[in-house]
């Protein structure tokens, strides 16, 4: 595998039914060598800060083999970052990846934490007011890491994968629970074991919580 992108999204006004709002969605391809902090890449607008952003979501990476698939899906060309992705990788499934695995891109070791739950924004992005049903159902999420390590990285890099140690928890299964309101304590339980972002951290102590109650 190899990093085929970096993109960068600046403050943009995204107008859809019923709302307009300033989102980083838009990404635009930068020039390497980047920098890249724990908290992502300098510059990269967050428009929705509850729900994105922050260091277990410093990064968003989607997968060329994704992008080839969505481009027979839609029946057009996507470039790199239309679905707001910070890194594109060539040989990239994001299906195939579990909560916990390890990315090293040239001098950058990231974490996944959890897939991308799609919503309005991407929905306004794509100009399909269906999309997040679509994105849903395919299962085809995009990672979020967390960076352990910061340094630059260029297009060209090489990536390496370390797959997670204990129990894995793959990224489509992730995606699926998200929507299920009704996991088992021992189901929460495998999550809270697992290096997840905090933001689902806050959602699994809360449905167990409901459980306990």
């Amino acid at each position: 595998m190899k990093l085929t992108s970096i993109n960068i999204g600046r403050e943009q006004t995204l107008t859809r039914p019923n709302k307009t709002e300033q989102t980083g969605i838009f990404k635009q391809p930068l020039a390497g060598p980047v920098q890249i902090t724990r908290d992502g890449l300098p510059g990269d607008f967050i428009g929705d800060k509850k729900h994105h952003g922050g260091p277990d979501q410093a990064l968003y990476i989607y997968g060329e083999a994704d992008y080839e698939w969505w481009a027979a899906e839609l029946g057009r060309e996507l470039s790199p970052g239309t679905f707001g992705d910070n890194l594109t990788i060539e040989g990239l499934s994001s299906a195939e990846f579990a909560i916990g695995d390890i990315l090293q891109v040239g001098e950058v070791t990231l974490q996944v934490t959890s897939p991308r739950i799609p919503c309005g924004t991407l929905a306004g992005r794509m100009g399909d007011p269906q999309f997040v049903k679509r994105f849903r159902a395919a299962e085809r999420p995009g990672l979020y890491c967390r960076v352990l390590r910061e340094g630059q990285v260029q297009a060209g890099d090489p990536v390496s994968v370390e797959l997670y140690g204990a129990e894995r928890i793959s990224i489509p299964e992730s995606m699926r629970d998200y929507y299920e309101p009704e996991l088992s304590a021992a189901a929460i339980q495998r999550y809270l074991d697992a290096p997840i972002a905090i933001r689902m951290r806050d959602e699994k102590l809360e449905q167990l919580e409901k459980l306990a109650g």
